[in-house]
């Protein structure tokens, strides 16, 4: 390619960017400016709806309903305010947008964006003024409408009331007078918003409406819940009373303690909230009442819970009483026995002080158990405590009666283990000289031609095992510990002497059969005679499983599976 066509190529890709860079900003900008024509289009929108029809409709209302001095100065001010918004801050408005429009006109973007965050901001500023007028005006004109059908259903409401009064007066009479002058100051109010209504005092309505909402939701709650006050207050909390004080005193006499439920305090206090209970009622304020009738009502309740628990207790105690005694006071009389018989038992065992510590030890809990159950009973005697704080003292005393207890037998197993650790020794020691003589008979009455030396070193260190038991049987005090490794120890040998014993004896015999069985192929085979010769040489020497394994090899090559049935012939 020369020189001039890269050049004219150049140049053209150079236009083109050139092109693409123009109709890109072009493009940019007409979108800009479509923006800001949409944004001036929406002020202009808003502007309009600031003065609505509704405002004129709505002042209109109110001057046909003025008929008094007060309601005539609001009009006034309301039409004032209406007027400058009209008259001043619309016009102002419509001024800052013609000076956008001219902005706009000559693209000087840059004020005209902060122009338009202005308008945008003082349109809703006189549009939120206006909307509060309006708001303002209809408070007026729609609350004859809005009050009437408020108190048609308050109407409602209170003749369900009166309604329900009537034909449940008797349950009413504690405070029938109070209830009915309520019932009249209603009919006042009622009577006073018509009169209002009718004089155009609509500043007064809307208190009046208000009165008379507070008054009648007051009166549904006492109609509904005075009867249960009155109940509870008069009825069944008095009678839960003098339950009460029945069983209470009853209980006295049984003997019990119930000092700690302060049943009098109570029953005192009760009444003081009762009292003033009623007296709110009477004025027919009944806030929380029921909530503090019904806490009265569980605590009653709760009461016969904590007589039945004295109950409980009480029974428990007297159990607790008569078996504790009996049983603390045996279990001390078989640990005294015990502690005069530990000298005894410390000398003929080599015990040290630390090993029967825990004897001691137990006759010190004890001890503690007896002296607790004695101040229990003292307590109980005084009648300075109730049953069930006895009864729960009585059961802690139970438990570590019961855990010291079983500290006992197990020192009693411990120690008594002892003797017996040193009968079955003697015992073990009869069942050893048997193994060993066994062992020793049966050596003997195989005669082989050398006993291997391993049984002479196993017959030593046994022997020298049992008369080390021996010796620790008759040492005074007896190491019961050390007396139990050397049984274990002389145990463990013999066993193994006697093992040896017979794993022995059966080797050879087995060699020597399979040497005997052999021989019938001696004169056939000349490899059989070597075979066997060497087994016979091996035997002599006391190598008795090398040789028995020589002749069955040897055997095997006429005669394979001979092994089993030397085995097989050996057990039977």
């Amino acid at each position: 390619m020369s020189s001039t066509t890269f050049s004219i190529i150049a140049v053209c890709y150079y236009i083109l960017a050139v092109a693409i860079v123009i109709i890109v900003l072009n493009l940019i900008n007409k979108k800009e400016k479509d923006n800001y024509k949409k944004e001036i289009n929406n002020l202009e929108r808003d502007k309009n709806l600031i003065i609505s029809a509704s405002i004129l409709t709505e002042l209109n209302k109110v001057e046909s309903l003025l008929n008094n001095d007060k309601m005539e100065e609001t009009f006034n001010d309301w039409q004032k305010r209406f007027k400058k918004i009209k008259d001043e801050e619309v016009p102002k408005i419509s001024d800052e947008l013609l000076e956008i429009e001219d902005l706009f006109s000559e693209k000087n973007y840059k004020d005209l964006k902060k122009k338009i965050a202005q308008t945008e901001l003082q349109i809703y500023y006189v549009k939120t003024r206006a909307n509060f007028l309006l708001e303002e005006i209809r408070e007026i004109t729609l609350s004859e409408e809005k009050n009437r059908e408020t108190i048609t259903k308050l109407k409602q409401t209170y003749r369900e009331i009166f309604n329900k009064y009537n034909k449940e007066k008797d349950d009413y009479k504690l405070i029938s007078s109070p209830i009915e002058l309520q019932f009249e100051n209603v009919d006042k109010l009622f009577s006073a918003f018509e009169i209002a209504m009718d004089e155009g005092s609509f500043s007064e309505v809307g208190k009046i409406v208000k009165a008379i909402d507070d008054t009648i939701g007051n009166l549904k709650l006492i109609i509904e819940e005075a009867p249960s006050i009155i109940m509870i207050g008069k009825t069944i909390i008095p009678k839960k009373i003098n339950d009460i004080k029945t069983i209470s005193d009853k209980l006295r006499k049984d003997g019990f303690n119930l000092d700690y439920l302060n049943i009098e305090y109570n029953i005192t206090e009760t009444e003081k909230k009762i009292s003033d209970i009623f007296a709110r009622l009477n004025v027919l304020n009944i806030e929380d009442s029921i909530f503090e009738l019904k806490t009265m009502v569980d605590y009653y309740d709760s009461l016969y819970n904590d007589f039945d628990k004295e109950r409980i207790s009480k029974k428990i105690f007297e159990d607790y009483s008569r078996t504790i005694l009996v049983k603390v006071t045996k279990l001390i009389k078989i640990n005294n026995d015990l502690l005069k018989k530990l000298g005894a038992i410390k000398y003929s065992y080599d015990l040290t002080d630390e090993d029967v510590k825990v004897v001691g030890d137990i006759k010190k809990e004890f001890d503690s158990i007896k002296k607790g159950y004695d101040q229990v009973i003292t307590s109980h005697r005084s009648k300075a405590f109730a049953y069930s704080k006895l009864g729960k003292e009585m059961e802690i005393l139970n438990v570590r009666l019961t855990k010291a207890e079983e500290r006992l037998e197990i020192a009693l197993r411990t120690l008594g283990s002892l003797k017996e650790d040193e009968l079955r020794a003697r015992e073990q020691l009869d069942e050893i000289k048997d193994i060993l003589k066994k062992a020793k008979v049966k050596i003997k009455s195989f005669k082989l031609p050398v006993i291997p030396k391993k049984y002479y070193v196993e017959l030593a260190e046994a022997t020298e095992a049992m008369q080390e038991m021996i010796k620790e049987l008759e040492k005074k005090p007896i190491s019961i510990k050390v007396l139990n490794t050397r049984v274990d120890t002389a145990r463990d040998l013999v066993l193994k002497l006697f093992n040896t014993t017979n794993e022995l004896v059966k080797t050879a015999w087995m060699a020597e059969m399979a040497i005997v069985y052999g021989n019938r192929y001696r004169p056939t085979n000349k490899e059989i005679d070597l075979g066997l010769t060497k087994a016979e040489s091996l035997f002599n020497r006391g190598q008795f499983k090398n040789a028995l394994e020589n002749a069955i090899n040897t055997i095997n090559i006429i005669e394979p599976g001979i092994h089993e049935r030397l085995l097989d012939a050996y057990q039977n």
